[in-house]
C-alpha cells in the first residue's frame, strides 16, 4: 500500500532525512517513531505531498507521490496533530464542507458523512458547535474528516495527544477497528501506545532509518538469541548446574526461589534451546511449570537503536 523508497530531504548542506526506506502492507498499523530532530515529521510530509523530496520516491497503491500528486492525495486520509476544525462550525457542516474539498460528489457527500459519523461515533454530536465539544470528541472530529473519502491510507499524527486516559483507550480501540479496511501509519510519542496498537514499528534517527519490523524481531536481533524465563520445581543448585551445562546456553542465572522453586533467566543462543531444556527438566524429574520468551520493551529497543540517554525516554517527545 505505501512504499518509501530511497527517500532524502536536504535543507541546504543539512541532511534531514537520509535515504531511508520502508513500507506498509494492506491493512496493518505502522508505528513511525523517531527522537527529537530525527526527520519523522519531514517523511510524513514527503509522503502527504506536502512537501517535495530531494531524492528517492514515495508511492501510495501504485501511484508516485511525485508524479501523480492528486491521485495519491485522494488515497491518504490526514490527521496532524492539531485536528484542522472550525470551532464556530457544528460537526456535521465541517464535515460537508471538507466532503466538498476531498470532490465526493454532491450527491454523495450526505451518506459519506453520515458514514464517518458511524465509524467515529459521534453521530450524537452531530448537530453541535466544534467549539463546544471536548478534546476527545473534537479529536474523533478529526478522524471523521480523515476517512470521510475511504482512503486507502490513513497517516495519524499523535491522535491521543491531551486526551485522558479513557479518551485514550477509546480511540485507541477506534484506530483498530479502521485497521484491516485501511493501512494506518501512527506516529506517536507514547511508545506503549504503539506497542500496544501497531504491528510493525519504524524507527528513525539522525535522519536514517535503524529499524522497521515487529517488535519480537527486533528484540531477538538485539539479543542476538533468546532470553528465557524458566521456573521449575526441583533443587535449586542442581536445577542451575543443569540448566548451564545445555547446549546452546549462554548464561543460566536464578532470579528468585521459593520452597523447593526457582525461576531462571536464561540466555539462549537461539529458538531451538527452549526443546532440550524442556527435555533436560523432564528426565531429571523436575517440574516444568513455565518457560517462555521474556521480549525487551519497545522503550528498551528504542533507548537501544537511537542511543538515546535517560532524558530521552516516552516522557520525551518525538518527532
Amino acid at each position: 500500500m505505501l512504499e518509501v523508497s530511497h527517500l532524502s530531504k536536504e535543507y541546504g548542506p543539512f541532511r534531514a532525512v537520509d535515504d531511508i526506506s520502508f513500507t506498509a502492507r494492506q491493512g496493518e498499523i505502522l508505528a513511525f517513531l523517531g527522537p527529537n530532530g530525527a526527520g519523522k515529521s519531514t517523511t510524513m510530509r514527503m509522503i502527504t505531498g506536502y512537501l517535495p523530496p530531494t531524492g528517492g520516491e514515495v508511492k501510495v497503491d501504485g501511484w508516485n507521490v511525485r508524479e501523480h500528486p492528486l491521485e495519491v492525495k485522494r488515497r491518504i486520509g490526514y490527521l496532524p496533530e492539531l485536528p484542522p476544525l472550525y470551532p464556530e462550525l457544528s460537526v456535521n457542516d465541517y464535515l460537508m464542507f471538507v466532503a466538498q474539498l476531498k470532490q465526493i460528489p454532491s450527491r454523495q457527500r450526505k451518506e459519506a458523512v453520515e458514514r464517518a459519523c458511524r465509524r467515529a461515533a459521534i453521530s450524537d454530536v452531530r448537530h453541535r458547535i466544534i467549539g463546544r465539544l471536548s478534546k476527545g470528541y473534537r479529536q474523533r472530529v478529526g478522524i471523521a474528516q480523515a476517512i470521510l473519502h475511504d482512503p486507502p491510507l490513513l497517516i495519524l499524527d499523535e491522535p491521543t495527544a491531551g486526551l485522558d486516559p479513557r479518551q485514550i483507550l477509546e480511540t485507541r480501540q477506534l484506530i483498530q477497528e479502521l485497521a484491516g479496511q485501511h493501512t494506518i501509519i501512527l506516529s506517536t510519542h507514547i511508545l506503549s501506545e504503539a506497542a500496544s496498537t501497531c504491528e510493525r514499528v519504524v524507527i528513525i534517527n539522525k535522519g536514517k532509518l535503524v529499524a522497521e519490523d515487529r517488535t519480537e524481531n527486533l528484540t531477538h536481533r538485539l539479543q542476538g538469541g533468546d532470553l528465557l524465563s524458566v521456573s521449575v520445581r526441583g533443587p535449586v543448585d542442581e536445577v542451575t548446574g543443569r540448566l548451564q551445562a545445555v547446549a546452546g546456553v549462554r548464561r543460566a542465572e536464578l532470579a528468585a526461589h521459593h520452597e523447593g522453586s526457582g525461576r531462571w533467566q536464561v540466555d539462549a543462543a537461539d529458538a531451538g534451546v527452549r526443546e532440550a531444556i524442556a527435555r533436560t527438566i523432564v528426565q531429571a524429574g523436575w517440574g516444568l511449570l513455565e518457560l517462555k520468551v521474556v521480549d525487551l520493551s519497545l522503550e528498551e529497543i528504542f533507548l537501544s537503536l537511537t542511543g538515546a540517554g535517560a532524558a530521552e525516554t516516552t516522557t520525551a517527545p518525538l518527532q
